[in-house]
């Protein structure tokens, strides 16, 4: 609350517990070990203050790479709050509350969980180990022992499958955030710029009963035109369908997904001539305009002074864009069409009736714009009476010829004559502008489109490449592109500005937890490892990049240097017993093997809800989640494997250096 922060799916879906309880494990492990190695050493049962010792030594000898590791968990969710627009909106929430309960989970970790271990376990202590644990150690233990002897296959391999994900990445689709299902769906129908109000009514209750034939369709409203109260304006010949679905289990085939649903009301919509549609869903539809000023997820705007030349522009680069995979609802904004009444007025005519062209002109705009008459009281509401003519008179050319235009009064009195409108000029009608839309000062005609069956960067790469390949644009126009491609280009490129950074941040706390560059740089290869096994995951499930991916390996990389900081230090204090290099790796590598399991296992299986979630929202955790257990399985991998073979060439300096000291 303090930090404006709601209870919101991305703020509590964030409290993965598993990685809450990585500092916790890594204690009671130590801590068990220690204390069973006491007990068996004094050959009795362990008094309070010899528990109270030994789990304060625990923790102390954890101490070290617990907060170094805490701290780089909670620095790598500090480039999540550097986010801003939408990004920011939906991503910061989650930064801040995982960031608040990694640092409590760290503190109760130091000091409440050693002394919940000296109350509360008593009796003897036994390290005993569960059936898989064994069978683990007695399969990790022979391949260890040949990855010691031969380490640099193992790490020629690793580098492979760094760059077998880089080559992966570059296949990956792109997106700004997943879409959500909102089990719903928003149509709008757009007809021609003449369509009246009365009769765009009557062409939507039309679509609303073919829509209402689907047997999924719980029921559909509409909205047509502009409310009195303007907070959404449109113009007559436009409306809002929105299509409240039944839920899934109701539908009569279950298996259908809401795409071919979509497919089929366009099908039978398309039989309904005069109208145009966008298929979109209610809160999009709004998220959408609001980002870029257009419903659709691409808009591509052309910008110039000759809005003919840009329309024609505009119309070849939409038939491009019908070429390109994935596209739906492509349309032109509607810059032309309204039906316009031209008057050519005929000045010498006027002249020789006696009549001036504010006389002539005044007449048209009466007769066809109305004139204020008076006024009309209802309660305390008050409206404006306008005298025109009739829509049938205003619409017929012939009863719009036929307007008497008053002449002026006679020298000597009597009744005014009168001439009809058509002697003193002449009339046509003709399709003009609709509308002229500008954007910073230079008039403006968007193409917009919306993307389905493929993902948002794939589609803009292959329609930028189309576009700039068929259509010229004439001199003084340009392109921008926008829409959610727009957010997703500032997204990446904070991104690129923001975690190497944070991967410089991150090198430094390792340099100062292990004291040397070597040793820190072999923790560190953790993360591009890491990063591999969350690339081979989405592409797996195949699910683009999005923001909500680039969260996910954030948060990994953490997790991964946690696991590789244990390790390391581990063998390092071997190291400074006096034993052998070989030695040290592996006596190391085979004590730690649990709680890097454990500390992998627990944070996997914490985001496994996440990854197969299907509920609303599901859509935006899915690609974080399957980042982190995909990374989490190559990261501990490396921690296990890759991490004992560097260890053989950047420790040799220290083993050279303990070896060289006076022994006591």
């Amino acid at each position: 609350n303090k930090l404006g922060v709601s209870g919101n799916l991305m703020s509590l879906g964030a409290l993965d517990f598993g990685l809450i309880v990585d500092g916790a494990v890594i204690i009671v492990e130590n801590s068990l070990r220690r204390l069973a190695e006491r007990q068996h050493h004094e050959g009795r049962l362990l008094t309070l203050s010899e528990r109270l010792a030994e789990t304060r030594e625990a923790a102390r000898e954890m101490i070290s790479p617990t907060v170094y590791g805490q701290a780089i968990i909670l620095l790598v969710y500090a480039p999540l709050l550097t986010f801003t627009g939408v990004e920011g909106k939906t991503f910061s929430p989650m930064a801040i509350t995982v960031m608040l309960a990694l640092a409590g989970a760290f503190i109760l970790s130091l000091t409440f969980i050693p002394a919940m271990i000296a109350l509360l376990i008593r009796g003897k202590v036994a390290e005993k180990e569960v059936a898989a644990v064994r069978w683990t150690k007695s399969r990790y233990e022979p391949l260890l022992r040949k990855v010691v002897d031969r380490p640099l296959p193992v790490i020629v391999a690793s580098i492979g499958i760094f760059l077998a994900a880089a080559v992966t990445f570059n296949f990956l689709g792109r997106e700004f955030t997943p879409q959500l299902d909102e089990k719903d769906m928003a149509i709008q129908a757009l007809r021609i710029p003449s369509t009246s109000l009365e009769q765009s009514l009557r062409m939507q209750r039309r679509i609303e009963r073919q829509i209402a034939t689907f047997p999924e369709v719980a029921f559909v409203y509409s909205k047509t035109g502009t409310a009195e109260v303007a907070s959404d304006p449109m113009p007559p010949n436009a409306a809002d369908s929105f299509v409240i679905l039944k839920p899934k289990e109701e539908w009569p085939n279950k298996k259908e997904t809401k795409a071919e649903l979509i497919g089929r009301i366009e099908n039978k919509l398309e039989g309904l001539t005069g109208n145009a549609y966008e298929f979109s869903q209610p809160i999009q539809m709004r998220f959408n305009e609001l980002i870029a000023g257009v419903r659709g997820d691409v808009a591509i705007k052309v910008y110039g002074d000759d809005l003919e030349a840009m329309t024609r522009t505009a119309e070849e680069i939409a038939g491009v864009l019908r070429t390109v995979k994935g596209a739906a609802d492509v349309k032109v904004e509607q810059t032309s069409g309204f039906p316009t009444l031209d008057v050519q007025l005929d000045r010498d005519a006027i002249g020789r009736f006696g009549l001036t062209v504010e006389e002539v002109a005044d007449t048209l705009a009466v007769a066809m714009g109305g004139r204020e008459a008076g006024l009309v009281f209802q309660g305390d509401r008050r409206f404006d009476v306008t005298v025109r003519l009739p829509d049938a008179s205003r619409n017929d050319l012939d009863a719009v010829g036929a307007l008497p235009v008053m002449l002026p009064e006679r020298a000597g009195g009597g009744p005014r004559a009168s001439v009809p409108l058509r002697d003193v000029a002449k009339f046509s009608y003709s399709e003009g502008l609709n509308q002229v839309s500008r954007e910073n000062g230079k008039r403006r005609v968007v193409v917009q489109a919306n993307v389905r069956g493929a993902d948002l960067g794939s589609f803009v790469g292959e329609a930028q490449e189309k576009i700039g390949q068929q259509v010229t644009l004439p001199t003084g126009s340009w392109l921008v592109w926008g829409g959610q491609f727009e957010n997703l280009k500032a997204a990446q490129a904070r991104l690129g500005l923001v975690v190497p950074l944070c991967f410089l941040l991150i090198f430094g706390l390792l340099f100062m937890a292990l004291g040397g560059v070597a040793p820190a740089a072999a923790v560190f290869s953790a993360i591009p490892l890491a990063l591999a096994g969350g690339v081979f995951a989405l592409a797996l499930r195949g699910i683009p990049f999005s923001v909500s991916a680039a969260v996910g390996f954030i948060a990994l990389s953490g997790v991964a240097v946690l696991n590789g900081l244990v390790m390391m230090t581990a063998i390092r204090q071997r190291l400074v017993t006096g034993l052998p290099l070989k030695d040290a790796i592996i006596n190391g590598a085979m004590e730690r093997l649990r709680p890097v399991m454990m500390t992998g296992l627990v944070a996997s299986l914490g985001f496994v809800p996440m990854a197969l979630a299907s509920g609303t929202g599901a859509e935006v955790q899915r690609p974080l989640a399957t980042v982190v257990i995909g990374g989490l399985i190559t990261a501990t991998a490396l921690t296990l494997f890759v991490l004992p073979a560097i260890c053989r060439f950047v420790l040799r300096k220290a083993e050279r250096q303990q070896a060289a000291a006076p022994q006591i």
